[in-house]
């Protein structure tokens, strides 16, 4: 019987994702066959599997630590928020259909055979499966249906251990108050609990620990200090890649104290339903690129050299937002001053002159004029391209690997003028004077030799010096993880929770 653990959190954002991606790394480490495993994810940030699927990138990044290529049943229920109310519903890597919240609650509970069924391919080919909640169990006006924490434990009859995170302050009641809220039957399967985010000398929380095991009788397996080398992981959420960019005292994203003084400068328009945001991680890794997220009331400063158009799950529903923040002015003016643009999947469609979804496959029904920067146009429709991509891309003189994930089909003149060849059909679209471009091609700049390529193309044209690409993007990843476990490993009782999992 293959030995498994769940990790839940008692709050949102307590570290889980690369605190699994460190187990997993830990016990591959140990020879074992480990996989992944998220019952219910929610996230924009998708990552397309060998099996013709999409899963949340965070569990394509745990496969990694496992050294396994990424599965479908590692995540079989995906939700990618298309409104404020309403999510993309994807099932064992497909879309299911799209749904309003209160409708889901009520439908999710019909998908727990499915989930179970990934669980259990999963556990065919695995010493070890490594599960991760989402939110927090203590919310327990959700338990009725769930899937995703407490639902699927005590279902797939998995212990669990619990995160709190003591960087937010609080971590006692978070811990104690879940224990307090949750009924006998899911509080029995919580064997344990651990401290992340832990800043200074850690034996000053050891009266903490002791206080939490007291009060909830779960052994406690220790504190993680902070791991700041976990910024170069691939971002989970957006909140990640804004802790690579730096803040000021206020919060907010675009102040340059990231690399202030760098001779490149890119800046990334917040979209409101912005998707596949790790395209960004390489380029925050640069050292000669100072990234910029411009925040909704903010304008996209004029001494940017290149405005980069992120991918998004509402295409014409982030073009309104974009135009309601002014950046089509600001764009526009960005381009005068012989500024770049750059578009990826849905901020290459934003660029062109229409976008269309007559199916209503992103929201309602309806067409929108683009900012018209592209001589192109995009239908929303037909199946949905899921696939990885080896390209060719004549003006950066390099070959590129990346992948696609969109259901848009783009048209027009400025196609002609591909970005990417691939084998014997053509991607995205450069504009006669070569200053904006477009590609429906997620992943480019975690190519090292294409993303060097790249920014010495763009730092020639705006006459910038600089030295870019010398970071082996792939390898850093690697080397974080081995990192990470070895992190875990010192601070962590392992061997309990290798018994706690059944090993």
């Amino acid at each position: 019987m293959p030995a498994a653990i769940m990790l839940q959190g008692a709050g949102s954002n307590v570290g889980k994702s690369v605190l699994v991606a460190g187990l997993c790394r830990h016990f591959a480490n140990q020879g074992l066959r480990v996989r992944p495993f998220k019952p219910q994810n929610m996230s924009n940030n998708a990552a397309v599997t060998e099996d013709g699927g999409e899963i949340g990138r965070a569990q394509a990044m745990q496969a990694r630590a496992c050294r396994v290529p990424p599965s479908i049943h590692m995540n079989p229920v995906l939700l990618k928020p298309e409104t404020e109310t309403g999510a993309q519903i994807i099932v064992q890597g497909k879309r299911f259909g799209s749904m309003r919240a209160r409708e889901y609650g009520t439908h999710k509970q019909t998908l727990l055979p499915r989930v179970l069924d990934s669980f259990e391919r999963l556990k065919g080919d695995a010493d070890l499966v490594i599960i991760e909640g989402a939110g927090s169990p203590a919310e327990v006006n959700l338990r009725a249906g769930d899937i995703a924490n407490m639902g699927f434990a005590v279902a797939a009859d998995v212990p669990v251990v619990m995160i709190g995170d003591i960087d937010r302050g609080g971590v006692i009641a978070s811990l104690v108050g879940t224990d307090s809220v949750l009924d006998k039957q899911d509080s029995d399967l919580i064997k344990a609990f651990m401290i992340n985010k832990f800043r200074g000398d850690t034996t000053l929380f050891s009266e903490g620990m002791d206080i939490i095991s007291r009060a909830t009788g779960w052994t406690g397996l220790g504190i993680l200090p902070w791991f700041a080398p976990a910024r170069f992981l691939p971002a989970e959420d957006i909140l990640d890649i804004a802790g690579k960019t730096g803040r000021d005292n206020a919060g907010r994203y675009n102040t340059g104290i990231h690399n202030a003084g760098a001779p490149l400068h890119i800046a990334v328009p917040m979209l409101r339903r912005i998707a596949n945001f790790d395209d960004l991680d390489p380029l925050a890794g640069e050292a000669d690129v100072r990234l910029s997220l411009i925040e909704a009331g903010e304008v996209i400063p004029a001494d940017t050299d290149m405005v980069l158009l992120p991918g998004s799950k509402s295409t014409i529903s982030d073009l309104a937002y974009l135009r309601d923040q002014g950046w089509d002015i600001d764009i526009a003016a960005h381009l005068r001053r012989g500024g770049v643009v750059m578009g990826l999947c849905g901020g290459y469609q934003i660029l062109g002159t229409n976008i269309a979804d007559p199916g209503g496959v992103e929201g309602p029904a309806g067409s929108a004029p683009g900012l018209g920067h592209l001589a192109v146009e995009t239908v929303l429709a037909g199946d949905k391209t899921l696939t990885h991509v080896a390209a060719q891309s004549a003006r950066f003189g390099t070959t590129v690997r990346g992948y696609e994930i969109h259901m848009g089909r783009t048209s027009g003149a400025d196609c002609a003028r591909p970005m990417l060849q691939i084998g014997g059909r053509q991607d995205g679209a450069i504009s006669a004077d070569g200053r904006v471009m477009g590609s429906y091609v997620h992943g480019i700049f975690a190519d090292d030799a294409f993303r060097r390529a790249f920014l010495d193309d763009l730092a020639a044209r705006r006459g910038r010096f600089g030295t870019f690409g010398v970071v082996d993007f792939d390898a850093r990843v690697d080397s974080v993880l081995d990192e990470l476990a070895r992190h875990m490993a010192d601070h962590l009782d392992m061997d309990a929770i290798g018994r706690i999992a059944g090993l």
